[in-house]
C-alpha cells in the first residue's frame, strides 16, 4: 500500500472532492477495510492462491469467479499502466508515455527471467518511500506555506464529489488483499491475517492522511487538482525546489516496485484462468529454464506498454479502480454466506457505491469491458454445452 497511490491519486482526487478530499480518503479506508476483511475470512476457509477467483468459484458459483478473476486481470492490468505512468510523469514529463513504455518493457524483461520481487527489495522501497513522503511533510509543514484554511470544507465540496474522490483513493488502498492470500504459510490464519490486515490498513492510512493533509494545505484544492506530479509541486511551492528530484526519484521507486509487483501478480492470475481455459490455454505455458509463465507475462506487458502509450494516468485509474471495486463486491457477497454479515453488506454496498460513482468515462468504459468478459464466459459455456471444442 505505501507505494506509488500516494503519489498520483491525489491529484484527480482532489478535482473531484475539492475541498473534501480528507472525507473522500476516510471513505475509501472503511471500504478498504471491509473488503480486506472480508478476503481475509475467506482465505482462512479457502488457503489457496487466487483471491477471489477462488472465492467466488467456491461460494457463489463458477461464473462469479470468473467474473472477479476477468476484472481482477483488468483491473490490475490497467493499474500497470497508472503505475508506469507515474514513473514517466515524475522521472520526465514531457515524455512520459514514452518512459512508461521503457519501464514495462524493462520489468517485463525481469518477470519472464523469473526473478521475483524478494523481501529484502521490499523493505528497501518501503524505507525509502517512508523517508521521501516524511521529507514532503516536514519541508511543508515545517518551513511552507501550509495554510489550515486551504483544507476547511467549503462549496467546492458535494457528496457525489467526496464518493467519485474515495472511488479514486480506493486506487492507493491497493494491496491490503495480499496478506489475505497468504493463508497456507502462516500459522493460525483465521486470527493472524485479520489482526495483520488491520495493522496495516491504519498504518496506511495515518501516512496518507497525514501526506493528504500537508499536501493540500500547501497547493489548496484547486492546485492540487492540476497537478501532474502533486508532491513534487508541493515541495517546490513549499520554497525547496532543490527537493523536487528527490521526491520524483522516491516516487518512481515506488512507482516501479510497485510495477514489478502487479505485472507479477496480473500474469499469475492469467496464468489461473488460462489453466481453467477461462482464457485462451497457451497462455498457461511455464518457461522450462526459468519456471515463469512467460507467454502470460509478454502478453501481459504488451497490453499494459500500449495502455501505457496512450490513455492518460487519470483515466487508467478510473478504470482500475472501476473493476476492482467490483471484484471486491464479489469478495463480500462471497463473504456474506459465511455468516456474520454486517462487514461484508458495508463493503459490497460501499464497493457497488464507489464504482458506480466514479467519473462517467470509467463506468462506461469499465461496464464495457466487463460486460464483454461476461459475455465471452457465456458463449464459451454455450459452445461447450453444444460439445463444440473449446
Amino acid at each position: 500500500m505505501l507505494g506509488a497511490g500516494i503519489f498520483v491519486a491525489l491529484a484527480p482526487a482532489a478535482a473531484a472532492a475539492g475541498s473534501g478530499l480528507l472525507i473522500g480518503l476516510g471513505i475509501a479506508a472503511v471500504v478498504a477495510y471491509c473488503n480486506a476483511t472480508s478476503s481475509a475470512r475467506l482465505a482462512a476457509r479457502y488457503p489457496q492462491s487466487g483471491g477471489t477467483y477462488v472465492y467466488g468459484k467456491e461460494r457463489l458459483g463458477e461464473f462469479w469467479g470468473y467474473t472477479a478473476g476477468w476484472s481482477f486481470v483488468v483491473g490490475k492490468t490497467a493499474s500497470c499502466s497508472a503505475m508506469a505512468l507515474t514513473v514517466g510523469y515524475y522521472v520526465w514529463p514531457s515524455f512520459a508515455h514514452a518512459v512508461a513504455v521503457g519501464a514495462v518493457v524493462a520489468l517485463t524483461a525481469v518477470n519472464y527471467a523469473g526473478i521475483q520481487r524478494s523481501a529484502l527489495l521490499t523493505r528497501v522501497i518501503v524505507v525509502a518511500v517512508l523517508a521521501v513522503l516524511a521529507v514532503v511533510v516536514v519541508v511543508i509543514l515545517g518551513f511552507g506555506d501550509a495554510d489550515v484554511g486551504r483544507i476547511g470544507i467549503g462549496d467546492d465540496a458535494s457528496p457525489a464529489g467526496v464518493l467519485q474522490a474515495a472511488g479514486l483513493l480506493f486506487f492507493a488502498f491497493a494491496g491490503y488483499a495480499r496478506i489475505a492470500t497468504l493463508g497456507e504459510e502462516v500459522r493460525d490464519p483465521a486470527r493472524t491475517i485479520p489482526r495483520a490486515i488491520s495493522i496495516a490498513l491504519t498504518i496506511a492510512l495515518v501516512v496518507y492522511g497525514v501526506v493528504a493533509f500537508a499536501v493540500l494545505s500547501e497547493l489548496g484544492s484547486d492546485a492540487l487538482a492540476s497537478a501532474t506530479a502533486p508532491l513534487a509541486d508541493a515541495v517546490a511551492a513549499a520554497g525547496f525546489p532543490g527537493l523536487e528530484p528527490v521526491v520524483r526519484v522516491g516516487a518512481a521507486v515506488a512507482a516501479l516496485g510497485s510495477l514489478l509487483a502487479l505485472v507479477l501478480g496480473v500474469s499469475r492470475t492469467t496464468l489461473a484462468m488460462a489453466r481453467d481455459r477461462h482464457l485462451p490455454h497457451a497462455l498457461a505455458a511455464v518457461h522450462p529454464r526459468y519456471g515463469s509463465p512467460h507467454r502470460a507475462e509478454v502478453t501481459v506487458g504488451v497490453v499494459v506498454a500500449v495502455a501505457a502509450a496512450v490513455v492518460d494516468v487519470r483515466q487508467a485509474i478510473g478504470f482500475s479502480s472501476f473493476a476492482v471495486l467490483l471484484y471486491y463486491a464479489i469478495a463480500n457477497a462471497s463473504a456474506w454466506t459465511l455468516g456474520a454479515r454486517v462487514v461484508p453488506a458495508v463493503g459490497l454496498a460501499g464497493c457497488l457505491l464507489l464504482a458506480f460513482t466514479l467519473p462517467v468515462s470509467s463506468v462506461v468504459v469499465g461496464s464495457g469491458v466487463v460486460v464483454a468478459g461476461m459475455v465471452a464466459y457465456g458463449l464459451r459455456s454455450w459452445l461447450d454445452g453444444h460439445g463444440r471444442p473449446r
